[in-house]
């Protein structure tokens, strides 16, 4: 099952390094990963997607809070949460497909944020299904290139 761990982490060189070996150590692949500085410039979240039972995720859990510099770490894979990534592709394009690509691009709310004579690229957001719907959509036209960031996630409420 996949789960998704949120991790509080000092700002601080070398911990996504640490992180990333502790699970590398033990045999475990990252699905996704997203580090970035929170509401305090002290800390990043780590916004990790891990495929392992409770057992095992557990275990990680407790190997993580032993790293010096992380501060707390949630499971949040049972919690309601806003998940997101991002998405940007290269997609052909000349004269005779642009507005179908174009269509394509409003219907999935998503926004074209370069023009060529041969090519536009065109960024979207959402979660992975959206995404994955998206790319079907455009693979058609001939997806020169595709860059996708990790999930991030929070816990929806006042938690």
């Amino acid at each position: 099952m996949r789960h998704t761990l949120s991790v509080m982490v000092e700002n601080k060189p070398g911990i996504l390094t640490r992180v990333a070996g502790l699970f590398s150590r033990r045999g475990y692949n990252i699905e996704s990963l997203a580090v970035g500085e929170t509401e305090n410039p002290a800390f990043s979240r780590m916004t990790i997607v891990v495929d392992g039972d409770d057992r095992v995720i557990e275990q990680l859990t407790k190997q993580l809070h032993k790293l010096i510099n992380v501060h707390k770490i949630q499971d949040i894979t049972h919690e309601q949460t806003v998940k997101r990534e991002l998405i940007l592709f290269k997609v052909n394009s000349d004269t005779n497909t642009r507005s179908e690509i174009m269509q394509i691009v409003e219907i999935f709310r998503a926004r074209i944020v370069d023009l060529s004579r041969n090519s536009m690229i065109v960024e979207a957001t959402g979660d992975q299904s959206k995404l994955d719907a998206i790319e079907t959509a455009l693979r058609p036209y001939g997806l020169r290139e595709l860059a996708r960031t990790g999930l991030i996630a929070m816990v929806r409420g006042s938690k």
